[in-house]
């Protein structure tokens, strides 16, 4: 049976003072898998998952979330309907604790009892591994827990997708690797979209991998076929930077 698509865009298209960051994009999006996001740099990669979650608005085209046109909702709307976005740059309150962060992040579509609400801040950080961090301050954390933190802010939404932007960038290797065992443990209880470089990341971690280029789709297919795709080979695989 062919996957259900929680996302679909159509004729998704940016454009910059007459440039296109994006032009004509049609992606879908299977629902409860692990899709990752590649391509070289300046493809279109952050532009597009920005007119997806809300953050930019598009020129033209369509964005389908979970069977509604939500095209033109703002970033804020599309977090109530479950869309939970991570970006490159870390975007945590530095002088709040890490319980606190978490804590505003649950607010947004929280609206049961008091008790309920604190159980679910810290199943979310016994999660992603940082309860025994409860009460330090974000600021302190280093790199790779504040990226930590960041996802645990985005779980205790209840995402039904959750877009991760780069998560990986700036982490060591081991953190690298708890980090493909952690999103692999989410498969299934959301949909995830993985813009990543890391390819190592993106051939052990997804379901299926779409590369952009020059800001269109090149291709689509599973780890084995992309990997073994002569234009993502030409395009992207061979790059250096990859």
């Amino acid at each position: 049976m062919a996957a259900i698509n929680i996302l679909e865009t159509t004729g998704l298209t940016k454009v910059y003072g007459g440039i296109s960051a994006n032009k004509n994009v049609d992606f879908q999006l299977a629902s409860g898998k692990i899709t990752a996001l590649i391509g070289p740099n300046g493809a279109g990669k952050s532009t597009f998952v920005g007119m997806v979650s809300g953050w930019i608005e598009a020129t033209m085209g369509r964005v389908m979330f979970d069977g509604k046109d939500v095209s033109h909702l703002p970033a804020h709307k599309r977090i109530q309907l479950g869309i939970a976005y991570t970006f490159q740059i870390t975007s945590v309150f530095s002088g709040l604790l890490v319980h606190e962060n978490v804590a505003l992040a649950a607010r947004r579509t929280f609206d049961g009892k008091a008790s309920a609400f604190e159980e679910k801040v810290h199943a979310a950080l016994v999660r992603v591994g940082l309860d025994d961090r409860a009460t330090q301050i974000a600021g302190d954390l280093s790199y790779g827990h504040q990226r930590l933190l960041e996802i645990a802010m985005g779980l205790v939404q209840d995402p039904k997708l959750f877009i991760l932007d780069e998560p990986t960038q700036g982490l060591a290797e081991t953190e690298i690797a708890n980090f493909i065992k952690l999103i692999m443990s989410l498969a299934g209880e959301t949909t995830i979209l993985l813009i990543e470089h890391n390819m190592k990341v993106v051939m052990e971690a997804a379901d299926f991998i779409t590369v952009l280029d020059h800001g269109q789709i090149l291709a689509t297919g599973t780890p084995t076929q992309i990997s073994n795709n002569s234009a993502v080979q030409a395009a992207y695989l061979g790059k250096s930077d990859a």
